[in-house]
C-alpha cells in the first residue's frame, strides 16, 4: 500500500474585534491575488521557523495593526484538508480585543497582496475567502463564552467606564437586550469591578459613577 506524502503547511489567522458605531465588528483584509481573488478574509500569515505560535500571531498583529501589548489568545486550530485550494494547511487561530479609540491600522497594500482593508460588522460579513465564515463565527462564540466567567469585556471599554457603558458592551456582544437592574445587580455581585471615585464628564443633570475591572485598578487610580 503506498503512503501518501504530502507537505504540510502552518499559518495564523488573527480575528480583531473591537466594538465600533455600536456593532461588535471584525477587520478583514480584500485580497488581491488567488486564491479567492477579491474575497475578504481574516488578517494572517504563515509563520517563521524561528517564532513559536504566539510569536507568529502577536507578529502579524502588530504588522496589521501596529500595535503591541493586546489581548490575544489562541482559540481552535482548523485543518480541514479542503480548506485550502491545491495544498494542505493548516491554521491556528487567534482572537485580539482592541479598544476603538486604539485603533490605528498599518496596512501595506504593495507588500501584503491586499486591496483593502475594513470593519464589517460580524453579522453583516460580506464573501468571505477560505473557511473563514467558519472562523469568525467560532471566535464570536468564544467572545460570548468568556463573558460569564471572565473580565474579558474590559478589553474592549475604555480603562474608566460607566455601568451603562460595560451593559452596552455586553449587548452589542452577546445580540440581545438586558435587564438594566439586573445586569447592574449581578456585574457588582460578582466582585469584579472597583467603584472610582469619579463620575463621568458628560452634560448630563446627574453624571454616572465610573467604575474599573480589578484587574485594571491600579491603572485607573493613577
Amino acid at each position: 500500500m503506498q503512503r501518501e506524502t504530502k507537505t504540510h503547511e502552518i499559518t495564523v489567522d488573527v480575528v480583531i474585534f473591537t466594538i465600533k458605531k455600536g456593532k461588535l465588528q471584525v477587520l478583514l483584509v480584500q485580497r488581491s491575488k488567488e486564491p479567492f481573488i477579491n474575497k475578504w478574509a481574516i488578517p494572517g500569515g504563515f509563520i517563521r521557523l524561528s517564532e513559536n505560535l504566539d510569536e507568529a500571531a502577536k507578529r502579524l498583529l502588530y504588522e496589521k495593526s501596529n500595535l503591541k501589548d493586546v489581548y490575544l489568545e489562541q482559540i481552535y486550530t482548523f485543518g480541514d484538508p479542503l480548506r485550502y485550494p491545491n495544498s494542505r494547511v493548516i491554521t491556528v487561530a487567534y482572537f485580539a480585543l482592541i479598544r476603538s479609540e486604539n485603533l490605528v491600522l498599518k496596512f501595506d497594500k504593495s507588500t501584503d497582496n491586499i486591496k483593502d482593508v475594513s470593519w464589517h460588522s460580524v453579522y453583516d460579513l460580506p464573501s468571505l475567502a477560505f473557511d473563514h465564515q467558519t472562523i469568525i463565527e467560532y471566535a464570536a462564540q468564544k467572545l460570548r463564552a468568556d463573558l460569564d466567567h471572565s473580565s474579558t469585556a474590559f478589553q474592549l471599554l475604555p480603562q474608566k467606564f460607566t455601568l451603562t457603558e460595560l451593559q452596552n458592551a455586553y449587548e452589542i456582544i452577546l445580540n440581545t437586550t438586558m435587564d438594566k437592574r439586573n445586569f447592574r445587580k449581578k456585574m457588582l455581585s460578582l466582585d469584579i469591578l472597583t467603584e472610582l471615585d469619579e463620575y463621568s464628564k458628560t452634560q448630563s443633570k446627574r453624571p454616572a459613577r465610573l467604575y474599573c475591572f480589578n484587574e485594571q485598578s491600579s491603572i485607573c487610580k493613577s
